[in-house]
């Protein structure tokens, strides 16, 4: 497990809108304040991840990109 994150999800291999589904659908079960990572390698992930961060009011702590690889910590601070 990531030292910063609660939880973890791989969407690699999945494309849009799939990686934001499974995050939605992962952040129904989470507490406030407990983190998720998410790792995708569909380019629209940088903009998607972010976008829903915004509309749902949940922090992006980070997203990252190395080898093909979207990397983004997520905190739960919506209900």
């Amino acid at each position: 497990m990531h030292p910063e994150a609660d939880r973890i999800i791989d969407a690699v291999g999945l494309y849009c809108p799939e990686p934001v589904l499974k995050l939605a659908e992962a952040f129904k079960t989470m507490e406030s304040g407990r983190t998720l990572m998410i790792t995708a390698d569909d380019p629209g992930s940088l903009e998607d991840i972010p976008a829903w961060c915004r509309r749902t009011g949940n922090e992006l702590v980070s997203i990252e990109e190395k080898d093909s690889i979207i990397c983004a910590i997520i905190r739960k601070t919506s209900k």
